[in-house]
């Protein structure tokens, strides 16, 4: 459901909660340092612009992510029921218990990250990846524990699979916990399935929130790496995760860059930007929360900001245009009545015809 304001950000209620986030979100997954004041440049400007939502997470420069993110939001001094404030716990440094979602880490990592924050509660506690060797039911309750405690509102998955957070859900209803209310995957043109394939089910059952992460997928989908890919690039040597990103794209650069090339003549004639067009399309889906964009400096961020400029340029024919170059949507699930596949999840959201 978009709920709007005079400015042109649209908010969003996050999953089966009573909590509204805005539709493009704030992270600093890509700069975690406060060079040059950089981070409170941004922050400023997404607040200016309506932003609510602001994501950082432990592992992020090892802690310098939430300490940059709290001198920012100190120093700009906004009123702090104004914000959503979410942090990720996985992992925060190399000692044996740094890492994982023991009891022991979640509730000593939040209580650190909260240091860092220079903050009293963050809104939101993610675990950042699923722990396949602690008992889940010991991370629920210590999920559940943190929010007893008024050290976060509400906790949610980042990167599970949709049977681990139908497990995790099944643990808090038999034992009076509070469940998860948001997962955060990743969601752009090149990586679709999980949202709308996987997390078909738990998002009907449970009206999931998502805050979907790199809808431009590393830069690719800006389309400044058609040409080549410059040395020093974020793609070049970024982390582990732009690692993936280049190896995905290199392996199919030929045809995904004719793709690009295609959906940057629809953008034209949007007026847009091939970036916002790529931002556009993420957001269209309604069970998008919200989408959090990296910034390096606020001229990228202001560039994504103004995706929101063309919300109501994208409509169902634009989207069926990108959707026939894409060519990449999930396989819906068939409807054994009449051996027909039912509709593709995208399409029915957006009140599309079949």
């Amino acid at each position: 459901m978009n709920v709007t304001t005079n400015s042109k950000m649209i908010y969003r209620y996050l999953g089966n909660s009573g909590l509204r986030v805005s539709v493009l979100s704030w992270g600093n997954w890509i700069n975690t340092k406060n060079e040059n004041d950089i981070t409170y440049e941004t922050v400023k400007l997404a607040v200016e612009h309506g932003i609510n939502f602001f994501d950082t997470a432990e592992i992020y420069g090892l802690g310098e992510g939430e300490k940059s993110l709290g001198e920012a939001l100190e120093k700009l001094g906004k009123r702090r029921e104004d914000l959503v404030i979410s942090t990720k716990i996985f992992r925060s440094g190399n000692g044996v218990n740094d890492s994982f979602l023991s009891r022991k880490h979640i509730i000593e990592g939040v209580n650190n990250s909260l240091k860092r924050l220079k903050l009293d509660y963050v809104d939101i506690v993610f675990c950042h990846r699923f722990d396949s060797y602690t008992p889940l039911e010991e991370t629920c309750r210590a999920m559940n524990w943190l929010i007893e405690q008024g050290k976060a509102f509400y906790w949610g998955t980042s990167e599970w699979s949709a049977s681990q957070i139908i497990d995790a859900h099944r643990i808090c209803e038999k034992l009076n916990l509070i469940k998860p209310i948001v997962e955060q995957c990743q969601y752009n043109m090149m990586v679709r399935d999980k949202l709308e394939s996987e997390y078909g089910h738990i998002l009907n059952t449970a009206k999931l929130g998502t805050t979907i992460w790199s809808p431009l997928f590393s830069g690719i989908l800006t389309g400044k790496y058609i040409n080549e890919i410059p040395k020093n690039s974020r793609l070049d040597v970024f982390s582990s995760q732009a690692k993936v990103h280049h190896d995905t794209y290199m392996k199919n650069k030929n045809v995904w860059d004719e793709k690009l090339l295609k959906l940057k003549t629809v953008a034209e004639r949007i007026g847009c930007s091939l970036a916002q067009l790529a931002i556009l399309w993420a957001i269209k889906n309604p069970e998008v929360s919200t989408c959090i964009v990296g910034s390096s400096n606020p001229t990228q961020l202001q560039e994504n900001l103004a995706a929101l400029d063309y919300y109501s340029d994208y409509t169902n024919e634009i989207e069926l245009e990108v959707e026939e170059i894409l060519g990449n949507s999930p396989i819906p699930d068939m409807d054994w009545r009449d051996f027909k596949r039912i509709q593709p999840r995208r399409q029915a959201l957006l009140g599309m015809k079949f």
